[in-house]
């Protein structure tokens, strides 16, 4: 089954860190740049990180800089968001998507809050 699932969402204090996971089935992971987004109700998906095949590039939303980092594992599959120094404006749902694909997950709710 081709499929993206991810998970790690939670509720979490600001300034505190969470590491989305998001594991590919049905396709050949490797082949494809990756990207994380985000949506809060009533806006636009907002793109946040991606990477590309092997790793080697990535880029990032400017409101992301310095706090959030994207990796992946192609062994696993997996693509990460290492979420450092949260603020209550990182609220929103979290997808990851594989580029040109035209594959989401089906997002994982994440909330900083005190």
């Amino acid at each position: 089954q081709v499929q993206l699932v991810e998970s790690g969402g939670g509720l979490v204090q600001p300034g505190g860190s969470l590491r989305l996971s998001c594991v590919a089935s049905g396709f050949i992971f490797s082949s494809y740049d990756m990207r994380w987004y985000r949506q809060v109700p009533g806006k636009e998906r907002e793109m946040v990180a991606g990477i590309t095949r092997y790793g080697g590039g990535t880029n990032y939303a400017d409101s992301v800089k310095g706090r959030f980092t994207i990796s992946r594992d192609n062994a696993k599959n997996t693509v990460y968001l290492q979420m450092n120094s949260l603020k209550p404006e990182d609220t929103a749902v979290y997808f990851c998507a594989a580029v040109g694909r035209g594959l989401w997950g089906q997002g994982t709710q994440v909330t900083v809050s005190s």
